[in-house]
C-alpha cells in the first residue's frame, strides 16, 4: 500500500469584459493570467505525455474564466497584447544590449514569442479544448464550481441563490468538458452545514473544505485530514492539508520568496518613463505590468539584483526535492497505522507561473517525480483514490463551518468594508425570484424580448454575487473598481426589475447591457431557473 498526493489547481478570475474601451487595465488581468499561467501550464502537461508520464493533476476551471476564454473580442485582444509585448521586447533587446539584463531581455522576447505561437498555432485560440482532451485522455482530472464564483455561505438565507449558482456552474462545466462532474470546488473553500445537499442534488459526489472543516467536525474523524469522511448528505469530503500548501504558497516563509526567484513587483511598467512604455501597453497615463522584471527577490530590501534565470531553476529542482521529501516523510510515518491515507494540496492555479514565475517548472518536476517506483506514495486524482478506497459511513462526519481565508472564516467576504452590500444582494435575489416567478404566471415565455431582459436580469444578479469585488474591497485592492462593478450590477439589475414588473421592456436597453455584462448566453428558460421556481406556488 501507497500514500496519494492529490494536487489541486484553482483556476478563477472574475468576469471582466469592456467592449466599450479600447484597452482595459482590468482585462490585462485575464491577459497576464493566460500568458503567465494557463498557457505554460498546458504547455508543460502536454510535454509530460509526450515523454510518457501522466501528471494527474486535478483542476477546477470557473465558470467567468471558462466564458472569458472562450470569448472571441477577448481572444483577439490577448493576440494584440502579445504582439504589443513582443514589440516592446524587441525595443527592450536593443535597449539593454550592453547591460546585465541583456540575457533576460532576449528570454522575454523568445517567451512572448513562442507564447503568441502556441496560442494560435498549436491551440487555434482555444484552450479549454486542449484541457478537455487531457482530461479525456485520462491524464488530469477537472472539477466544477460555481456560477460567478459566490462565497456560498454569504447566500445561505437566500437557498435558491445557493442553488443557482451551483446548478449553473454544473450546467457551465458540462458544456465545456462535455460530461457530468464529479468534484467541485467551493468557491473560497467556503462551507455552511446543509450546502452539501445542494450539491448532491446537482450530482456532485466530492468536494473538499479547509482543514479544520473536517477537524472540527462532529464526530472528530478517525484519521484527522489524512483520509476524506462522509458528509451527513453522503458525499465525501477532502480536508485540505495546511502545512503542504503554506510551504509552496507563502511568500515568506515558503518557497516563492526565495532570493532567487524573481520578483514580481519590480515590473519594467513601473520602473522605465511611462513614455516609453506608454507606446507598448497602449495605456494612455496609466502604468500596467508588461511582464518583463529584471530583478530577483533578493530580501527585504530595496537593493534588488539582477534575476539570473539558471540559478532560479536550480533552486526549483532544490524545492521540487524538499517538497517530494516532505511528503515522503509525511506518507512514511502515516502508512503503519493502517488506512490508505491521501494528502490534498490545493492552491490558486495562478501561483503558478503569474505570482510565483517560477511555479510551473516546480510542478512539472513534483509531478514527474510522483510517478517514481519506490516512492511512499503516488500523484493522484480524488474521483482515483475514490475509486480504489470509498469512504465508508462509519466515517460519516457533520463538516463544520469554514473558509481558507484568514482566520478560518468568513470575515474577508463578510467584513468592515462591504458587508453593507450583502442586505442589497440577499433583496437582488428575492426579487430574481420574484422576476422568475411572474415570467411563469403571466404566460410571457413567448415573449423573446421579456426572456431576453429576465436573461439579463440573472446575469446582473450572478455577476454581483462574484466573492471577488467583496474581497478586493475588504482588502482594498482595486476597491474602487470592485465597488463600481457591484454597484453597477444592483443598478442594471433594477432597471430590468422595473422594466419587467411594469411591463415596458426597453429592447434596444436590453441589447445594450446584453453587450455589456454578456456572460453565460446559453441561459434558457424556463430550465436554468428551477431553482428559482422549485419551491414557489405557480399556477
Amino acid at each position: 500500500m501507497s500514500g496519494s498526493l492529490v494536487l489541486f489547481l484553482h483556476a478563477h478570475l472574475p468576469y471582466v469584459k469592456h467592449p466599450e474601451y479600447e484597452y482595459s487595465l482590468e482585462e490585462n488581468w485575464l491577459f497576464e493570467a493566460m500568458r503567465e499561467t494557463y498557457l505554460p501550464l498546458l504547455d508543460t502537461l502536454e510535454q509530460m505525455v509526450h515523454d510518457g508520464v501522466s501528471p494527474r493533476l486535478t483542476l477546477s476551471f470557473s465558470p467567468p474564466l471558462m466564458e472569458m476564454l472562450s470569448d472571441d473580442l477577448l481572444r483577439n485582444r490577448f493576440i494584440r497584447s502579445l504582439e504589443n509585448l513582443i514589440e516592446l521586447s524587441e525595443q527592450e533587446v536593443k535597449r539593454t544590449a550592453r547591460s546585465p539584463f541583456a540575457p533576460i531581455a532576449l528570454f522575454y522576447r523568445s517567451a512572448f514569442r513562442r507564447a503568441l505561437r502556441l496560442y494560435t498555432e498549436r491551440y487555434r485560440r482555444d484552450l479549454l479544448s486542449a484541457f478537455r482532451q487531457l482530461q479525456e485522455e485520462g491524464h488530469i482530472e477537472v472539477t466544477a464550481t460555481a456560477a460567478t464564483h459566490a462565497f456560498l455561505p454569504a447566500f445561505a438565507p437566500c437557498p435558491e441563490t445557493v442553488r443557482s449558482q451551483i446548478e449553473l456552474g454544473v450546467k457551465s462545466y458540462r458544456r465545456v468538458f462535455g460530461k457530468q462532474p464529479r468534484g467541485f470546488w467551493l468557491p473560497e473553500c467556503g462551507y455552511y452545514p446543509g450546502l452539501d445537499s445542494f450539491l448532491k442534488d446537482a450530482g456532485i459526489r466530492y468536494f473538499s473544505v479547509e482543514a479544520h472543516g473536517v477537524l472540527e467536525g462532529r464526530p472528530r474523524p478517525r484519521y484527522s485530514v489524512y483520509r476524506p469522511v462522509l458528509s451527513p448528505a453522503g458525499l465525501s469530503v477532502f480536508g485540505r492539508d495546511f502545512a503542504s500548501a503554506r510551504q509552496v504558497w507563502c511568500a515568506f516563509r515558503g518557497y516563492p520568496g526565495d532570493p532567487w526567484y524573481r520578483d514580481f513587483y519590480r515590473d519594467i511598467g513601473f520602473d522605465l518613463p511611462l513614455a516609453y512604455t506608454g507606446r507598448f501597453t497602449r495605456f494612455r497615463g496609466i502604468r500596467t505590468f508588461t511582464g518583463m522584471k529584471y530583478y530577483r527577490v533578493t530580501g527585504r530590501t530595496g537593493d534588488k539584483r539582477p534575476y539570473d534565470r539558471a540559478a532560479a531553476l536550480q533552486k526549483v529542482s532544490e524545492h521540487a526535492a524538499h517538497f517530494a521529501g516532505e511528503k515522503e516523510a509525511d506518507f512514511r510515518k502515516l502508512l503503519p497505522y493502517g488506512f490508505p491515507p491521501v494528502i490534498l494540496s490545493a492552491f490558486d492555479a495562478e501561483l503558478f507561473g503569474h505570482w510565483w514565475f517560477e511555479g510551473v517548472e516546480w510542478l512539472d518536476l513534483v509531478l514527474r517525480g510522483g510517478g517514481e517506483k519506490g516512492r511512499a506514495y503516488r500523484v493522484t486524482t480524488p474521483s482515483s483514490y475514490l475509486l480504489r478506497h470509498p469512504v465508508v459511513q462509519e466515517d460519516c462526519t457533520k463538516i463544520a463551518p469554514s473558509t481558507w481565508g484568514e482566520g478560518g472564516h468568513g470575515e474577508i467576504w463578510i467584513g468592515e468594508r462591504n458587508h453593507y452590500l450583502y442586505r442589497h444582494l440577499h433583496t437582488m435575489a428575492d426579487r430574481m425570484k420574484s422576476l422568475a416567478v411572474r415570467t411563469m404566471q403571466g404566460k410571457r415565455t413567448k415573449k423573446t424580448v421579456v426572456q431576453r431582459a429576465l436573461h439579463q436580469a440573472m446575469r446582473e444578479m450572478l455577476l454581483a454575487q462574484s466573492s471577488d469585488w467583496v474581497f478586493l474591497m475588504e482588502k482594498d485592492r482595486a476597491s474602487e473598481y470592485a465597488e463600481s462593478r457591484v454597484k453597477g450590477h444592483l443598478q442594471r439589475f433594477n432597471l430590468l426589475y422595473s422594466m419587467i414588473m411594469e411591463e415596458r421592456v426597453d429592447e434596444r436597453g436590453v441589447g445594450e447591457l446584453e453587450e455589456r455584462d454578456g456572460i453565460f448566453p446559453w441561459l434558457s428558460w424556463p430550465g436554468d431557473y428551477n431553482a428559482l421556481l422549485s419551491d414557489s406556488s405557480v399556477s
